[in-house]
C-alpha cells in the first residue's frame, strides 16, 4: 500500500476470514503496479480497476505479507487468497479475533 488507508466499503461478510464486519475494498492487482508495462498489455483496465471487499485485519496481514509484484502476479484473485499456503493460518486465526 501506498500508505493511504482503503476506504469501509460497507458492513459485510469478509469472504477470506468469514466474520461480519466493515470491509475496505483491495484491488486484486494493485494500483503501484496498474502503470507497469507489462500489466498494461496483459489487462484490461476494467481488469485493472477489479477488487474484492475484505475486512481491515485480512487487508493489512496480505500486504505485510507480500509485496506489491507478488499480490499482483500470484494472489490476484480470491481462490488464490484461500489457498495460499501461509495465508490459510492467518485467515483462521483471523476469524477467531474479535471484530472491531
Amino acid at each position: 500500500m501506498t500508505g493511504e488507508i482503503p476506504r469501509r466499503t460497507g458492513f459485510g461478510l469478509c469472504p477470506l476470514c468469514e466474520r461480519e464486519t466493515f470491509l475496505t475494498f483491495h484491488h486484486l492487482i494493485p494500483k503501484k503496479m496498474h502503470r507497469r508495462t507489462f500489466f498494461k498489455k496483459h489487462y484490461s483496465k476494467s481488469e485493472l480497476a477489479a477488487g474484492i471487499n475484505i475486512c481491515r485485519q485480512c487487508h493489512t496481514g496480505l500486504h505485510k505479507r507480500f509485496t506489491e509484484m507478488e499480490l499482483a502476479k500470484q494472489l490476484n484473485n480470491l481462490s488464490a487468497m484461500q489457498n495460499q499456503p501461509g495465508l490459510v493460518d492467518y485467515f483462521k486465526w483471523v476469524s477467531k479475533q474479535k471484530v472491531q
